[in-house]
């Protein structure tokens, strides 16, 4: 299975890059794992003008670095989403790469599988509810299967995911695929 894993966290290193980093371990065993640091890619926002409605091929009418993430994209069986969560919702980075999925391109894809890596700072229980009720959402509009999710409170300091489980629950995630 080729995995695709859009990571959208800015700060290299940091809890979510360790996250991800446990869950390709995971993975790789078996399968190819891409990462792909959103905060590395040059890509607008939506604009939602609806261009890549009316081109032949789906083009968007911005020329940015999307039209990469749209070629990975398009080779991937499964998505993962990684972010840290800023003010209860996914990293901006990582939004406007979502946004930009508005393209009908999105149909040709072959993904059939999603899971959700997220690390917080805060420690409410409610802390990932509303990512996690768009989540559901893509997951149904979409059909696709939930291969699973780590969800991890109260790590803010670089470094901090280690004093918890979540690195032993990414990696079994991944190798569990």
């Amino acid at each position: 299975m080729n995995i695709l894993i859009l990571s959208g966290s800015p700060r290299k290193g940091g809890n979510t890059d360790l996250l991800v980093e446990a869950f390709v371990k995971g993975a790789s065993q078996r399968h190819h794992v891409e990462v792909v640091s959103v905060h590395d890619y040059k890509v607008n926002p939506c604009l939602g003008c609806n261009a890549c409605f009316m081109s032949k091929d789906n083009t968007c009418a911005q020329k940015d670095d999307m039209a990469i993430i749209y070629d990975k994209m398009a080779h991937a069986d499964m998505l993962v989403i990684a972010s840290p969560v800023y003010f209860y919702g996914l990293s901006a980075q990582l939004k406007t790469i979502i946004d930009r999925l508005h393209n009908p391109i999105r149909d040709t894809f072959r993904i059939k599988k999603m899971a959700l890596l997220l690390v917080g700072a805060a420690i409410l229980p409610e802390l990932f509810d509303s990512i996690l009720t768009q989540y559901q959402l893509c997951l149904n509009f979409f059909k696709l299967e939930n291969a699973g999710r780590v969800l991890v409170r109260g790590v803010k300091d670089k470094g901090d995911i280690k004093n918890t489980d979540a690195l032993n629950e990414a990696f079994e995630l991944g190798q569990q695929l």
